[in-house]
């Protein structure tokens, strides 16, 4: 059995221009969508990460063809042949963006068995808001073990009023209300971008969806929904990662694709810091240049436009190395403050109470023996061990290669200094 880790040395300011991969939490979703169309569809700009392969795996257990390239970044999805409604637990667990599978399993065949669903541990995060829409739509909903039955004779468009803009949640109800009569509505509406990319897909396929301020989103119900193509949006949160890394190593980068206009409180806390700034007058295209002596900021992370829960642990890094004090608060997941203790394991001074974090910047973080906890956490804690003094060992990688295409790739193309060691154990 081979037990893969990271080995990362301290490493100069990066420099030079890098490419960024397809957003992660908007494929997964939209790979999920097109069992709602019956035919062959295309996706482009797709990243392979573990999380993609998984959602092939599961698309192809329920009896999808797929073909992937990797080099030209394309799925080839043909879903007519889906017949089964049942995902095995063996899959479930390994992703929870599994979830998302059963909106369209049951605006497509009125039925749906999923075993509950794994991934980060990121505290609760409970479907309850996906089964309770469900169930007011018209479907039974039966937990027996660890498996899901849903089953309706008929789904009902209706009113909801979301407590939370919670994006599974609208992601759910929107993609199995497409083919139900009626119009339905989502008040408090999740609207990051991931939830707009699924939009335009939904509509390519014929879905008649309108989105209105203040997170309002209607669907009135078609007959019938057709194969797409489609081009996946730009990964943001790579897109933050890249410039935090760039940020801590005092470095200088571009990136040319770079979404700048749905990174705007993130970008305008890298200028808080002295950080130089600049995006396209299109909002596409970030050119990134770091002081010599950040200054601390405060942030709490929120929904969509807010500052974004993905990008508070690497940001905390940035924290770290920063003149001051900053107070750092997480207010969408209960559990979102692992990476804490690993970076204290490097000199870092972090007092936590609860989600709330008070981070006292340092001269210098040391390398260190550190493990990853989730997907966010072990990109934070690969940047902290480009600007630390000294070897740091990152295992727990799994999680990096769920979430991102080749983090570690497009840093070592910008000069940062990182081996991947693997052991038998």
């Amino acid at each position: 059995m081979t037990h893969p880790e990271l080995v990362i040395e301290s490493s100069p300011g990066l420099q030079g221009v890098a490419t960024l991969s397809g957003a992660k939490n908007a494929v997964l979703v939209i790979m999920a969508s097109l069992i709602l169309t019956g035919g062959k569809n295309t996706l482009y700009n797709v990243p392979f990460s573990h999380d993609v392969l998984q959602m092939i795996a599961l698309l192809e257990s329920l009896g999808a063809h797929i073909k992937m390239s990797r080099e030209t970044k394309t799925l080839f999805i043909d879903t007519s042949s889906i017949l089964s409604c049942a995902v095995s637990a063996d899959i479930m667990k390994k992703m929870r963006a599994s979830i998302l599978v059963m909106g369209p399993l049951l605006a497509r065949f009125n039925k749906a068995a999923i075993a509950l669903p794994g991934g980060c541990r990121l505290g609760d995060r409970p479907i309850d808001m996906h089964l309770h829409a469900f169930a007011q739509m018209g479907a039974e909903i039966a937990l027996e073990g660890h498996y899901l039955y849903a089953q309706a004779k008929k789904l009902h468009a209706r009113k909801f009023i979301l407590a939370y803009p919670s994006v599974g949640a609208t992601e759910n109800i929107m993609m199995a209300a497409t083919l139900v009569d009626g119009k339905t509505t989502i008040v408090n509406a999740a609207i990051e971008p991931e939830v707009l990319d699924l939009i335009a897909v939904l509509k390519k396929m014929g879905a008649d969806i309108s989105l209105f301020p203040a997170g309002v989103i209607e669907i009135v119900g078609v007959k019938e929904l057709h194969p797409v193509s489609h081009t996946i949006i730009m990964d943001r949160l790579e897109a933050g990662t890249l410039l935090l890394a760039a940020a801590v190593t005092g470095g200088q980068i571009a990136l040319p694709e770079g979404p700048g206009h749905s990174l705007e409180v993130f970008l305008e806390k890298l200028v808080e810091m002295g950080h130089i700034v600049d995006v396209g007058f299109d909002g596409i295209g970030i050119y990134f240049k770091a002081t010599q002596s950040p200054r601390a900021v405060s942030f709490k992370t929120m929904p969509y436009p807010g500052f974004p829960t993905d990008l508070q642990a690497p940001m905390m890094v940035a924290q770290c190395l920063a003149d001051g004090t900053s107070t750092i608060t997480e207010t969408v997941f209960e559990n979102r403050m692992l990476h804490v203790q690993e970076l204290q394991k490097m000199g870092a001074h972090i007092q936590l109470n609860g989600l709330v974090a008070q981070v006292k910047g340092v001269d210098m973080l040391f390398g260190a023996t550190l493990i990853a906890p989730d997907i966010r956490a072990s990109a934070a804690l690969l940047i902290a061990g480009l600007a630390a003094q000294g070897t740091s060992t990152l295992t727990g990688i799994h999680h990096l290669l769920r979430g991102y295409n080749d983090l570690s790739g497009s840093l070592r193309n910008l000069g940062a200094r990182i081996t991947m060691k693997t052991e038998l154990i």
